[in-house]
């Protein structure tokens, strides 16, 4: 998990310095379009391309959409925001999962895990910072956004996972997450210049070892242990922010990160409690 982290930090480098030249949507179709290559050749080398096209294609494509979505989103908040200040907003994902799980999956929560949730969100809005001299950007509400679709299509993919294999959920939200993006971006189309191409590289590299690590780390760790170590994010962010563009996070941005951080890492071990004492 602590790899994955590391690649998904590199990815988002790459996404930070294409968003500053690209439409966002164009990003989100560079990250899928780099991507696919080695997706489709480690789906291939775990031998799961049976049955591959029996597939669910409407689910597969609400997910797609909604990667689309919040690869956009994320895109353009990182075009204005630091990389800590974007994964400390990202944070409340666990939070929004929780209460999706409740309307989309019926799920129970109880009163202590809406405490959680809300906590969460209060960070949210210290980061955000939304008054008058305050911090409420479009870059802000962007990334808040991109959670919110990550949410739900994490939610979504676990419906779709009682019956797919993961490869070909990989594969899939990949390959139909490339064609959606470019669609949408044709219009805007900017030309990709040869200097960036270390960038698409990234991407791709970054990417799919980010993907094959997290995949390896929850079928080999209890949730309740591996997840956390996704907030380490935060300090690569800061040392990235600081090494790349001189940036340190202020007050409020450590704070909210706290005050998430610690409502996130309470709501991962309640939710695998939860479920041990369900399924013993």
């Amino acid at each position: 998990m602590l790899f994955a982290v590391v690649m998904f930090a590199g990815m988002d480098v790459c996404l930070k310095y294409l968003a500053a030249g690209y439409p966002a949507v164009q990003v989100a179709a560079l990250r899928a379009l780099a991507s696919l290559p080695l997706i489709a050749a480690y789906v291939g080398w775990r031998g799961a391309l049976k049955g591959i096209t029996r597939a669910p294609y409407g689910m597969h494509a609400l997910r797609a959409a909604l990667g689309i979505v919040s690869l956009a989103l994320f895109a353009y908040g990182l075009r204005q925001l630091s990389l800590a200040e974007a994964y400390t907003i990202f944070f409340v994902a666990p939070g929004l999962i929780t209460v999706l799980s409740v309307f989309l999956l019926g799920e129970q929560v109880n009163g202590a895990r809406w405490v959680a949730i809300v906590v969460g969100l209060v960070g949210v809005v210290i980061v955000l910072r939304p008054s008058a001299e305050g911090f409420l950007t479009l870059g802000g509400l962007a990334v808040l956004g991109a959670a919110a679709a990550y949410a739900v299509s994490n939610v979504t993919g676990r419906i779709v996972a009682r019956t797919e294999r993961g490869e070909h959920m990989v594969f899939w939200l990949m390959v139909l997450t490339a064609l959606g993006a470019t669609a949408c971006a044709l219009p805007v189309w900017v030309p990709v210049r040869m200097e960036h191409a270390w960038l698409l590289l990234g991407l791709a590299l970054f990417g799919f070892f980010a993907q094959v690590a997290i995949t390896e780390a929850f079928a080999h760790g209890e949730a309740s242990v591996v997840a956390p170590f996704e907030y380490t994010a935060l300090a690569w962010g800061v040392a990235i922010d600081f090494a790349l563009w001189g940036v340190l996070p202020d007050r409020y941005t450590l704070l909210g990160a706290a005050i998430i951080i610690g409502s996130g890492v309470y709501l991962i071990r309640h939710e695998t409690r939860h479920d041990s004492a369900d399924h013993p």
